[in-house]
Formats: C-alpha cells, sequence, structure tokens
C-alpha cells in the first residue's frame, strides 16, 4: 500500500494499523529515510535499542546469511509482546532484492510472527525492484517515498527554526541561504543549525547578506574543483579534506568524478598547447585557466607526463561507472581514486 499524502503518512506515523506488519521507507533522501524510520520505529516499541525486542540487520547480514531475515521475523520476543526488525537495505544488488521481497511476501501473508513489524530503510529502489513493487501493492505493507525537499519547504524549515530560536534573516539572505542549502533534509538540518549558532540562539538579530557571506565561504562545486586540482598537485591532505567537505554539503560521486575528468582534460589541453611551442600565460589562456590558478596549472602540466596521464582516463571512467553501478559507498570510489592520483603526483615531483 502506498502512501503519498502527508496526512496518511503522519496519520500511520501516530498510530501504525494492526493490520500493517511492515513498512518500507525508501528514497534518495537518506537522512529523511533514517529520520523517519525512527520516528516509526519508537511508536512500535519502547526502547529502540533493547537488545530483546529490537534486530537491526544490514544488506550485508542477509547476503552472508540468506535465512537471516527469515529468522528474525520468526522469532518470538522474550518479554512477549511486539518485537521490531528493523532492515538496513541500501544495495543496488538485484538478487538480494528479489530474496528479500520473497520473504517479506511470506511475512505479509502471516507465515511468520505476526508480532515482529518490520522497518526496512532502503536507498533509491526503481519501479524494477520487487521489493517496492511488493509493498506498494500488498495491503499489510506500507511504502512511503522520500523525496528530496523543494526549495518551499527548505525555506519554511529554516524559517520555523530560526523563529523557534530567536533569530532572523533578511529577504535577500534567505533567498541566498535557500540556494545554497542542499535538499538532503539531514545535512540541510545541520546547516540550519549551524548558523543558527552563527548569528547567536536568541540574540534576535537579523542577518545581512553581507554577513552571510561570511558564514557560507566557499560553494560545494568549488570545493569539489579545488579538491580536483589540489589531487592533481599531489596535495593529498587537502584533496581528501575538500572532497568530503564537498560530499557533506551533498556532492556526489559522479559530481566528484565530474571535477576530477574536467581537472584532467584541462590539464592535458594545457599540456598540449605547451608542447605546441606557446608560452605558459598564453596555454594557460587558450586552455581557460583561472588566473589566480595560473602558476599552479603551468607547474602541474610542467610535471604530469602524457605517459603518467593517458592510463588515467580509463582510471576516471571505471570509477565513474562504479559510481553509478555498485553498492560501494560514493566517497569510498572518489577518494581512493583522488589519493592515487595525488601519489602519483607525488612521484612525480610535485
Amino acid at each position: 500500500m502506498k502512501l503519498v499524502k502527508k496526512p496518511e503518512i503522519d496519520a500511520l506515523f501516530k498510530n501504525p494499523p494492526s493490520h500493517v506488519l511492515g513498512v518500507l521507507i525508501y528514497g534518495k533522501d537518506r537522512s529523511q529515510v533514517i529520520e523517519r524510520a525512527t520516528v516509526l520505529a519508537k511508536r512500535i516499541v519502547p526502547d529502540i535499542t533493547d537488545p530483546f525486542n529490537v534486530s537491526l540487520i544490514t544488506d550485508t547480514d542477509i547476503e552472508n546469511d540468506p535465512a537471516r531475515l527469515e529468522g528474525e521475523l520468526q522469532s518470538l520476543s522474550m518479554m512477549g509482546g511486539r518485537r521490531l526488525v528493523r532492515l538496513k537495505f541500501f544495495t543496488e544488488k538485484a538478487a538480494l532484492d528479489k530474496a528479500v521481497a520473497a520473504v517479506v511476501k511470506q511475512h505479509a501473508a502471516g507465515d511468520y510472527n505476526r508480532e515482529a513489524f518490520l522497518i526496512i530503510e532502503a536507498g533509491s529502489l526503481g519501479g524494477e525492484s520487487a521489493l517496492r513493487r511488493l509493498a506498494d501493492a500488498d495491503k499489510a505493507l506500507v511504502s512511503i517515498a522520500c523525496y528530496e525537499d523543494e526549495t518551499g519547504d527548505i525555506i519554511r524549515m529554516a524559517r520555523e527554526a530560526f523563529a523557534a530560536n530567536g533569530v532572523s534573516l533578511t529577504t535577500g539572505a534567505m533567498d541566498i541561504f535557500a540556494q545554497r542549502l542542499p535538499k538532503e533534509r539531514g545535512i540541510a538540518h545541520q546547516e540550519i543549525e549551524r548558523l543558527i549558532l552563527f548569528i547567536g540562539p536568541h540574540s534576535h538579530k537579523t542577518l545581512e547578506e553581507r554577513e552571510l557571506q561570511d558564514f557560507l565561504g566557499v560553494e560545494p562545486e568549488a570545493s569539489l574543483f579545488k579538491a580536483a586540482q589540489d589531487a592533481f598537485g599531489g596535495r593529498m591532505k587537502s584533496a581528501q579534506a575538500g572532497l568530503r567537505r564537498a560530499f557533506a554539503e551533498g556532492e556526489t560521486g559522479p559530481d566528484a568524478m565530474r571535477a576530477l575528468s574536467g581537472h584532467y582534460n584541462k590539464v592535458k589541453l594545457l599540456k598540449t598547447n605547451m608542447s605546441k611551442g606557446m608560452g605558459g600565460k598564453e596555454a594557460a589562456k587558450v586552455s581557460g585557466v583561472f588566473w589566480k590558478d595560473e602558476a599552479d596549472m603551468l607547474r602541474q602540466a610542467q610535471t604530469w607526463s602524457f605517459d603518467l596521464l593517458d592510463p588515467l582516463a580509463s582510471d576516471l571512467i571505471e570509477a565513474d561507472k562504479q559510481c553509478k553501478s555498485t553498492g560501494m559507498p560514493d566517497l569510498l570510489i572518489a577518494e581512493r581514486l583522488y589519493l592515487q592520483i595525488a601519489g602519483k603526483a607525488n612521484r612525480a615531483g610535485l
């Protein structure tokens, strides 16, 4: 049974019907998925950390032990009454999706312990997901999609938080802040709380655009491009820090690969133009190098040989493919390649 309207979802969370045996909460906004799952879990059992009444399992657990989920759903509470089974399912493996759907279907039919309430937290399940299709259709199950907040939702959330803490922003400052906030709810919450601390809780101060700029600093995208430049410049710690900052602000693996590929192409173009006899400044200008980065980019182009650059093309393509198709964390894939490139730059003399 698919729930879309907020009043329906709120009603479920307030008092889950007895015929509902499981809820699938999924979507790209992982913080919202976890937040909603936690709220619901607290309605099912008084203490969500109680090991006697709560079982927390992951997709990796099921992959290693295919009977694990079935066993948890069959188990009775040691204290009697309802127990909670919480599954964190953030894999993209179709076979595992089908296997879990088969077990959940049996649970929905009442084949296991009806006092076991199942909450599944999942990523962006597509229309082909057997688990999602089952939860959408079965009356004993509920599916709830967590979409990224729209700008209006972000502004409303920010204004409510500011009002509760006795601070405010001018209209212009609010517009800028809303544009810069990531749509991922958890990170947006963190940024709003950080700004409240910056202004001063209950100070009754109204922040203006100029003051807001001091707080905002650099764009998340700029963090990625700087991280890519640091990687090719052999600045390993700076590259890693910039990459992690960008991910914390809502950037993704494909974004990181795009920034790295863009810098790779710029270094290669700059080196090609220099090999044609152009002077450094002329080559930098023709290659679209920003004047502040000119000295660093010229050092990189002079140090990176074509023998070192050419093999990186396939590495970039493969890493981008992994970010889009595997169950590995995007940050891990991106970080590995950024650090590998920084290491090669160090060995080349940067």
